[in-house]
């Protein structure tokens, strides 16, 4: 099955699948085995330093001589110095997220950099294009890690999106298998992009404690947690309970980032405190069952897509 549409031509790769750039989750090794693979890789670059991310844009470019990109999350204190390396590195795709669109995609194609966003509504999508990105990130509040207060699933954000934006919607947030690819498909979106089921390959840096814990994980054990802040997707635990509480108890904004503190994202995914660590991981967590290299993850995505594209009958989805 050859299959060509407007993201695969836009970024230069064989599968309209699209890993996610997630924090202490997502360094080169994945990035590069997901473009080997045939799909796009990210650099998650919310979690390092600028010295880091050149380092891991380095490591990449000796790994694979396929299209990858980089997640700059706007909001980032160093997000010019960000900028500034992936410019320098000439990085041909930057996906943004968490900020104005406006502020940095002009500068990013003026150096002829693709530029993605990602949004939770069609109010966001609209910005983003007017920005002049060249596609949007769909994402529905299923999705891990940081969401959009609208809480509007996946289902119902892409055919919004596709139907107030010329550019390609990219579908995002509880998709991990084939046919929920083509269930995103079906509803106008031009690809996906995956990240928690990239969570639970080999090459994510990731804790494997984390990994094994997000394994166990079942059907309501993730909430949108913070909205008073930042809405973000959380794997329920001690850290959870506590932040709960203090939103129940009508904690101030200071009280509430004093108890996140610094590191809180690292001492759970990356160092894997399972305990008081944040745990950023999506619903679809609690359908996948094992652990494999990326490119497995692809393959098995992609076969199931081809089966389901020439007979859509309701089968079971086999997550492997």
């Amino acid at each position: 099955m050859n299959f060509s549409n407007s993201i695969t031509d836009l970024l230069g790769i064989r599968y309209p699948i699209i890993q996610a750039g997630m924090v202490w989750n997502s360094g080169w090794k994945l990035a590069s085995a997901v473009s080997n693979a045939g799909a796009l890789g990210l650099i998650g670059s919310g979690s390092m330093q600028p010295e880091v991310l050149r380092e891991h844009i380095r490591k990449c470019k000796a790994a694979t001589s396929k299209p990858f990109g980089v997640n700059i999350p706007l909001l980032y204190p160093a997000v010019q110095k960000h900028m500034e390396t992936v410019m320098e590195e000439n990085i041909p795709v930057v996906f943004t997220s968490a900020g104005n669109p406006g502020l940095w995609t002009p500068v990013l194609k003026e150096r002829g950099i693709k530029v993605i966003h990602v949004i939770s509504s069609s109010r966001f999508a609209l910005k983003a294009e007017d920005a002049g990105c060249d596609a949007v990130v769909a994402e529905g509040f299923e999705a891990g890690g940081h969401n959009g207060r609208e809480e509007t699933t996946t289902m119902v954000l892409i055919p919004a999106v596709v139907s107030s934006v010329k550019i390609p919607v990219i579908a995002a947030g509880g998709i991990a298998t084939g046919r929920q690819m083509f269930a995103a498909m079906a509803l106008g979106a031009s690809a996906v992009q995956i990240g928690t089921r990239f969570v639970l390959s080999d090459e994510a840096s990731s804790h494997p404690d984390f990994k094994n814990y997000v394994l166990k994980s079942g059907e309501g054990d993730t909430i949108l947690a913070m909205k008073s802040l930042m809405p973000v997707r959380l794997l329920k635990n001690n850290f959870y309970k506590k932040v709960a509480e203090a939103e129940q108890s009508g904690a101030t904004a200071e009280i509430l980032n004093s108890l996140l503190g610094k590191g809180r994202a690292k001492k759970g995914m990356f160092e894997g405190d399972l305990e008081e660590g944040e745990l950023e991981v999506g619903q679809v967590s609690s359908i996948i069952n094992n652990i494999l290299p990326a490119g497995g993850i692809i393959e098995n995505l992609w076969n199931e897509f081809r089966k389901t594209w020439s007979d859509p009958v309701p089968c079971k989805s086999q997550i492997t």
